[in-house]
């Protein structure tokens, strides 16, 4: 138990240190594991096995059947954005919302969640759509406040709404089904969607100058955009029908999501030599970076697992007589925690080997566990000090505040507080999709 609080601490002190999370927690990992291999089981060579269980966790996570749905997914989502089809839809979803109070606001909502569809990452959603929708709200003199807001709420559907890489690591880790975790995101991701746009209604309504109507679009407008987005549909539809109807595995969805895209870029004209290379290394490099992250929080959980925290932490809650309601608040307490000072897959690699198995003892559903979890850390993503979609969005348009773009999200928080309430409420929110899948 020592160790493993010494473990922690350590981990913390680097990162504060601002070592990169990959590197932090396979030094930390590295060192323990040795360490308690020479004190705890005298055994000699301790560095030696230490090593070699390095070198055994990367190349076994390389060559990860499973995980070649990451570098796919992303390619799917680097070649729709780069074709500009994240314009297409925000021009669709403009044409019927945009005459609203706060209808730009609403159209950016609906679609931020559509590209999630197709994209998987928050902070990329947040960074295309701040580039497609921004313009267009100041042109109508929408208050920075909201405006930055509901791209930066919007943004974090990009790790809920199938596809999710978040997702994708979650089920790996905790050996659930990738292709029921993908389906259980969809009605939670939809309840985003209604509570954000409810955000916008009250925030226009409260204010009705931050939100201006826009200019009404007639129907053969509109059907015109509607064309516009036909090919992030039927990806949507495919890979998505695809895996729910047990044609094909969330890998080989894929695959087919990823060749869709590049089929339809083609078809549409967009495909050029500097799109395709662009795709391609912003894939390879996320996919790197990613999969860098997933070896180092191996390491350390094999340290982790070395000490018997995680058992020891099942065996003291289930000994104690904790009721689920108070572990599950205890846990949202220390994501909200660990979120000021992490981003979404640093506390997902960090946290979910420590805390699963305490869960799946306790009788938790880990599919429901799954799309909690990913429901509390985007919230982590919009809530200060390190709210990583406000980053990103400040990045894009340096020249609003953070304190605006912070209290732009705070209607976009309490809807999250609110969905959030009722998947604690209501698990069949999350497992009335995935129980009925083949």
């Amino acid at each position: 138990m020592e160790a493993s609080l010494i473990g922690f601490a350590a981990l913390m002190v680097l990162i504060l240190a601002r070592v990169p999370l990959g590197v932090a927690m396979g030094v930390v990992g590295v060192v323990g594991f040795a360490l308690m291999q020479q004190i705890g089981f005298g055994n000699p060579r301790g560095w030696s096995a230490a090593l070699n269980m390095v070198s055994s966790t990367a190349f076994d996570t390389g060559l990860a059947y499973g995980l070649s749905v990451v570098p796919l997914f992303l390619l799917m989502g680097n070649l729709i954005t780069e074709s500009g089809m994240s314009k297409q839809l925000y021009r669709a979803a403009n044409a019927f919302l945009g005459h609203f109070k706060g209808g730009l606001a609403l159209a950016t909502v609906v679609s931020c969640g559509a590209f999630s569809a197709v994209c998987g990452s928050s902070m990329a959603t947040a960074a295309t759509m701040s580039k497609v929708a921004m313009p267009s709200m100041r042109e109508y003199k929408y208050s920075d406040s909201l405006a930055t807001g509901a791209i930066a709420a919007g943004g974090t559907l990009g790790i809920l709404i199938p596809p999710s890489v978040i997702l994708v690591v979650y089920g790996l880790m905790t050996e659930t089904d990738i292709g029921k975790l993908f389906i259980a995101g969809l009605i939670p991701g939809l309840i985003g969607i209604l509570l954000y746009m409810a955000a916008v209604m009250v925030t226009v309504r409260l204010n009705p100058g931050s939100g201006p109507a826009g200019a009404r679009s007639g129907w053969k407008e509109r059907l015109s955009a509607l064309k516009g987005v036909w090919g992030i549909n039927l990806i949507f539809i495919v890979v998505m029908g695809g895996i729910y109807a047990g044609i094909f595995t969330p890998t080989e969805a894929a695959g087919i999501g990823a060749s869709g895209a590049f089929l339809i870029a083609l078809f549409s004209g967009k495909l050029s030599f500097s799109m395709m290379y662009s795709s391609l290394s912003n894939a390879v490099r996320t996919t790197a970076m990613l999969f860098f992250l997933v070896i180092g929080a191996l390491v350390f959980s094999n340290f982790i697992n070395l000490t018997g925290l995680p058992m020891m932490l099942r065996d003291w809650v289930m000994g104690q007589g904790f009721s689920l309601f108070g572990v599950i608040l205890v846990l949202i307490v220390i994501y909200m925690l660990l979120g000021c000072v992490l981003e979404s897959m640093s506390m997902i690699l960090l946290t979910v080997p420590v805390f699963y198995p305490m869960v799946q003892a306790m009788g938790m559903d880990l599919i429901w566990f799954g799309i909690l979890v990913v429901v509390v850390t985007e919230i982590s993503l919009i809530t200060p000090p390190v709210g990583m979609n406000v980053f990103v969005l400040r990045g894009v348009v340096p020249d609003v505040k953070l304190s605006t773009i912070f209290r732009g999200v705070t209607p976009f928080v309490v809807a999250d507080v609110v969905r959030l309430g009722l998947i604690i409420a209501i698990p069949a929110l999350s497992l009335l999709l995935p129980h009925s899948l083949g």
